[in-house]
């Protein structure tokens, strides 16, 4: 009775049961990709101006990254594109190679990229020092700033970062002369101050992102009082793509060529696996897999070479912008991507009408912002040397130019951590009877020999010396040749040779195993 009464309810329950539906954040990944997509339109036409070549590559990149590296694993919540912090380097590149050979250096740089995710060395770009990085990201905005002031009031810029900071009092002279340079300078200082003031306005204005509100107003404004400023020049999204031609592959065999593609490569990876470690400290989801993110930058860096496009990082200010208007998967960023494209293949004309100083003025915040004023002195009081290291890497960039300025810059990092390292202690027992006993503990490296050296040649000439070297941890090959140097000349004053205690290996070997057997 009760079997018969049971069985149809079983499956009305069943079909009853609620459904999990398909894509279950959709509603907040569509949301943030529209807030995203704000916050990269203005970014990416901006760093193709400031570096030199035609606008829509700079879209075209910010489409690869929504598109090829968005959907992607690695980072699930990290948007790519084109970035303010490899402008600099991307204008050298141009204006030394050509447009042609910066598709073979992107492309070279992707490949590269994949070939080392697929070897997983993409976390020990995470043993770089941070001072180097953010020196580095210093002195790129730096020069990222006084070669956009130039922009901003029409003149053209220096070459070199030196000249062009040198160079900006005389400037300023010739734009006060000229209404043209003023009215330019003006849209430009404008834009920053929109772009500062939008953060103080509330909650619900400033769902527009402050970047695009402030190149929106320019354009007005521009238009309505006919300025006479210079406007962003179309091409046409197809006519800018360019696959570099088999010439342009000839330049590899060039050294200089090969300096720029591992600058490239550094930076650009360096950069982007930085940004997923930030990103990932702004939100709860899935961790970065950094090898997996390194091929995806990769793979994004390959196809905008192949398409003749700028390089691609992780951009932190699209990123922080996509966890703060709620995306919960890498949708947000895929979706960001198909905006770029249909305003890119729709809308074209429309960057006609963006005047260069608005987007000048938006790089020189970028660029500002780059330069961590608060990092440096939090770092100058508590650990010196980090902050030495980072100012003379922005400095060296500045000075030199960026890729000598970086390896400047992981060398005084490297010099560094042997000096803190090799730390050596040498104590000396003298009981006024018997002979002189000498303890080295600690790492003796060549870093601290000369320190040794000096107190050991302090030592009484007429006494008889024992030298214990069992408290060393490390005893390196110029360490010992000195130490038998010394012996050897201090035995012959007359007295008792030096008696050298080596440790024992034995022992050795058991202090060894118990500490690696202690939790």
């Amino acid at each position: 009775m009760s079997t018969t009464t049971n069985a149809p309810d079983a499956p009305r329950q069943s079909a009853e049961a609620p459904r999990t539906p398909r894509f279950p954040h959709l509603r907040q990944d569509f949301t943030a990709s529209l807030v995203v997509f704000l916050v990269a339109l203005p970014l990416c036409v901006g760093v193709a101006v400031a570096s030199g070549v035609p606008a829509e590559l700079g879209l075209i990149t910010g489409i690869v990254g929504g598109l090829v590296t968005g959907l992607l694993p690695g980072s699930s919540l990290q948007v790519s594109g084109p970035a303010a912090g490899l402008t600099v380097l991307v204008f050298e590149a141009v204006s030394e190679f050509g447009l042609p050979v910066l598709g073979v250096i992107v492309l070279v740089t992707g490949l590269l990229q994949l070939a080392m995710g697929a070897l997983r060395l993409g976390r020990y770009f995470r043993a770089i020092s941070v001072s180097v990085v953010e020196g580095m990201l210093a002195g790129i905005g730096l020069v990222l700033i006084a070669g956009q002031l130039y922009s901003a009031a029409g003149l053209e810029a220096p070459a070199s970062g030196v000249d062009k900071i040198l160079g900006l009092p005389g400037a300023a002279v010739d734009a006060v002369g000229s209404t043209t340079a003023l009215a330019s300078l003006a849209v430009g200082a404008g834009t920053i101050a929109v772009m500062v003031l939008w953060k103080k306005l509330p909650g619900a204005v400033q769902t527009v992102p402050g970047a695009l509100a402030a190149v929106i107003l320019a354009t007005v404004v521009t238009l309505v009082f006919s300025l006479p400023v210079a406007t962003v020049e179309v091409q046409g999204l197809l006519q800018s793509v360019q696959p570099p031609g088999l010439d342009a592959f000839g330049e590899l065999a060039s050294p200089a060529l090969l300096g720029t593609v591992l600058a490239f490569l550094l930076i650009a990876s360096a950069e982007s696996l930085f940004s997923a470690a930030a990103v990932d400290r702004l939100h709860d989801g899935p961790r970065t897999q950094y090898d997996k993110e390194l091929m995806a930058q990769g793979a994004g860096n390959t196809v905008s070479g192949v398409l003749g496009a700028l390089p691609m990082t992780a951009v932190i200010v699209r990123s922080s912008a996509n966890v703060a208007a709620g995306a919960r998967t890498k949708a947000s960023r895929v979706l960001h991507g198909v905006w770029l494209l249909l305003f890119a293949a729709l809308l074209p004309s429309v960057l006609a009408y963006i005047p260069l100083p608005a987007l000048a003025g938006i790089l020189v915040h970028a660029g500002w912002k780059l330069i961590p004023f608060k990092g440096v002195a939090s770092l100058w009081r508590s650990h010196r040397g980090e902050a030495l290291i980072l100012i003379v890497t922005a400095v060296s960039i500045v000075a030199v130019n960026m890729f000598e300025g970086v390896l400047i810059g992981l060398a005084l990092s490297v010099v560094k951590t042997a000096w803190e390292a090799s730390h050596v202690k040498l104590e000396v027992i003298d009981k006024g009877a018997g002979p002189v006993q000498v303890y080295l503990s600690g790492n003796a490296t060549f870093l601290r020999l000369p320190k040794i050296l000096d107190s050991l040649e302090a030592l009484p000439q007429d006494r008889p010396i024992e030298l214990h070297l069992a408290g060393l941890h490390h005893l390196d090959h110029a360490c010992r040749t000195a130490l038998e140097n010394w012996a050897a000349r201090h035995s012959a004053a007359g007295t008792e040779p030096v008696k050298v205690k080596e440790p024992d290996p034995v022992e050795a070997r058991e202090k060894a195993r118990v500490k690696s057997e202690t939790p």
